[in-house]
C-alpha cells in the first residue's frame, strides 16, 4: 500500500533533501522518524530534490507499507515530535498504488525573497542585497524566459538529465514592503536553475546585462555565460501540484 507525506522545512542546516553520507538532510530525517514509528526500514521519495541550504513550504514523499496504517493524525504528531524543529509533517494520506510522488507532479512553484534592508529575524530566509535594481527591466526578462524551453545555461555542469527542456508558465517580480519577491513556475526544473536565473536577472535590474544579452544566454546554452547563483537562504520551494483528484 502507498501512502504520501506532506512535509515543509527550513533548509539552513541541511545538506539538501537527498539522503547523503555522514550528512544531514531532510530526506534521512524524515525516513529516521518513520523506520522509528512504523519499526521497521523505510525509504521514501520526494517530489523535488531541494538543494543545501533551500528551503521548502510544500514538500511530497511517497512510500510503501504492507499493511494499512492506522491512526494516521497519531502517527503524524509522532513523527513530529521525533524530527528536528526545523522539519514538520503536515499530513500523511493513502493514494493509489501506482502513485509517484515526483513523476506524477505537474508543477512546481518556487519563490526567491531579496531585501534591500538587513533583517536579522528572517536573515536565513532572505538574501540581502542592497543595489537599486529595475524591476520592470527584470519583469521583462521573465517574460523572454516563458518564450523559450532549453535552459541549459541555468543548470549547473554535468548534469545527468536525459532533456534541458522546462515549460515554464510565469516568472515575475513583485515589490512587497522592504522584498522583492521572484515568483517562477514550471512544469520542472534543472539543478541549480532558479538561483541560476535570478543571478542573471540581477545583472539586468542592475543594468549590467541588456534583455537582447538576456536572451542570448538563454540561447548560447552556456552556463558560463549565465550569472552566478544566487545564496541558497533566499530560495524555498513554494507548491507541488497534482492532477485533481489524484488523491
Amino acid at each position: 500500500m502507498r501512502y504520501v507525506i506532506e512535509c515543509s522545512y527550513k533548509g539552513t542546516v541541511f545538506h539538501g533533501w537527498q539522503v547523503q553520507d555522514n550528512a544531514p538532510t531532510v530526506q534521512g530525517f524524515i525516513e529516521q522518524a518513520l523506520t522509528t514509528v512504523l519499526r521497521q526500514p523505510m525509504q521514501i521519495v520526494g517530489s523535488s530534490r531541494t538543494d543545501a541550504g533551500v528551503h521548502a513550504a510544500q514538500q511530497f514523499a511517497h512510500f510503501d507499507v504492507q499493511e494499512p496504517l492506522n491512526n494516521i493524525e497519531k502517527m503524524v504528531y509522532a513523527m513530529n515530535g521525533i524530527l528536528p524543529k526545523d522539519i514538520a509533517i503536515q499530513q500523511i494520506k493513502m493514494v493509489p498504488d501506482e502513485f509517484h510522488s515526483r513523476f506524477d507532479a505537474t508543477h512546481r512553484r518556487y519563490l526567491y525573497r531579496i531585501s534591500s534592508h538587513k533583517t536579522p529575524f528572517l536573515q536565513d530566509l532572505m538574501y540581502f542585497y542592497r543595489a537599486p535594481l529595475d524591476v520592470e527591466q527584470m519583469n521583462r526578462a521573465g517574460e523572454i524566459l516563458k518564450k523559450h524551453i532549453d535552459f541549459q545555461c541555468f543548470s549547473k555542469v554535468h548534469t545527468d538529465v536525459a532533456t534541458f527542456n522546462c515549460k515554464i508558465e510565469w516568472a515575475y517580480w513583485e515589490q512587497q514592503d522592504q522584498f522583492l519577491l521572484f515568483h517562477i513556475k514550471a512544469d520542472r526544473f534543472l539543478r541549480g536553475m532558479v538561483r541560476a536565473i535570478v543571478g542573471t536577472m540581477l545583472d539586468v535590474g542592475t543594468g549590467k546585462l541588456s534583455l537582447s544579452g538576456f536572451e542570448a544566454i538563454i540561447l548560447s546554452k552556456s552556463r558560463q555565460k549565465a550569472g552566478r547563483a544566487v545564496p541558497a537562504e533566499g530560495l524555498t520551494l513554494a507548491e507541488v501540484g497534482y492532477p485533481e483528484g489524484i488523491w
